[in-house]
C-alpha cells in the first residue's frame, strides 16, 4: 500500500471565470453555452480556455438527461497551449425538501488532447464523475447558497487510484433579475494524481437566461 506521504504536495489558488447563457426550448428542454478562462499558479497563469456548448432534457422535476462538448487551449508540460476536447453526457436526479433541494450528478467524461502526456502514449481518458449537492432556497430572497462534493473516477485505464480527484464546494447563486443571474464558489480541489496537490479555488460566473 502505497503512502501518500511517500509523494510531495503541492498547494495553489487559482480563479475561475464563467460566461453563461441558456435557452429554455419548452419546459423539458434546455440549451446552454459557456465560454470560461481558469487560471493557476496563484492566479497568475492561465490553465486553460474553453467553449463548452450543451442540451438537457428534463422528463420531470426528479429526473434528468443531459449532453455537453468543450473545446479549448489546455496548458500543457512543454509550457504551450494545446488543443482539446471533452464530451460530457450525464444523468440527473434532484428532490426537493422544503426550502432544500437536493441533487446528485452521475456524468461519464471523455476528455481528448492533441497532446500526449509523459508515460501515457493514449491522448484519449475516461472518467466517472459523481456528484451531490444541496441548495437552500432562501424565501423571498434573491440569494440561494449550496454546497456540493464532487469526486473523479479514472476509467479503462490503470491509475493507481480508484478516486484521482475531489472537489468540495461552498458557494451562492444570486438572481439580478428575471434574465441575468451572478455566482460565487469557493473550490477545495485534491487532485491524487500524479502526486498529492491541493487547489484552493475562487469562481466567478454570470448567467444570461433567454
Amino acid at each position: 500500500m502505497t503512502c501518500l506521504s511517500a509523494y510531495s504536495q503541492d498547494s495553489d489558488f487559482g480563479l475561475w471565470y464563467e460566461v453563461n447563457a441558456e435557452k429554455s426550448l419548452s419546459k423539458k428542454l434546455d440549451l446552454s453555452g459557456s465560454l470560461n478562462v481558469r487560471t493557476f499558479d496563484n492566479a497568475s497563469t492561465v490553465d486553460k480556455a474553453f467553449l463548452e456548448l450543451g442540451a438537457s432534457f428534463d422528463p420531470n422535476k426528479y429526473l434528468g438527461f443531459a449532453g455537453s462538448y468543450r473545446i479549448g487551449s489546455y496548458l500543457e508540460k512543454d509550457d504551450l497551449y494545446h488543443r482539446g476536447q471533452q464530451i460530457f453526457t450525464d444523468i440527473k436526479g434532484s428532490v426537493p425538501l422544503n426550502n432544500i433541494e437536493f441533487s446528485t450528478r452521475v456524468r461519464f467524461q471523455i476528455t481528448k488532447r492533441s497532446y500526449s502526456r509523459e508515460g501515457s502514449s493514449n491522448p484519449t481518458e475516461y472518467d466517472g464523475r459523481i456528484k451531490f449537492k444541496g441548495k437552500y432556497k432562501i424565501p423571498h430572497f434573491p440569494l440561494d447558497p449550496y454546497l456540493s462534493f464532487e469526486i473523479f473516477t479514472p476509467m479503462f485505464r490503470s491509475s493507481g487510484q480508484f478516486v484521482s480527484k475531489s472537489r468540495s464546494t461552498a458557494g451562492a447563486e444570486y438572481k439580478i433579475s428575471k434574465k441575468h443571474l451572478a455566482g460565487m464558489e469557493y473550490t477545495y480541489q485534491r487532485d491524487n494524481t500524479p502526486h498529492l496537490e491541493i487547489s484552493n479555488l475562487i469562481t466567478v460566473s454570470y448567467t444570461y437566461r433567454f
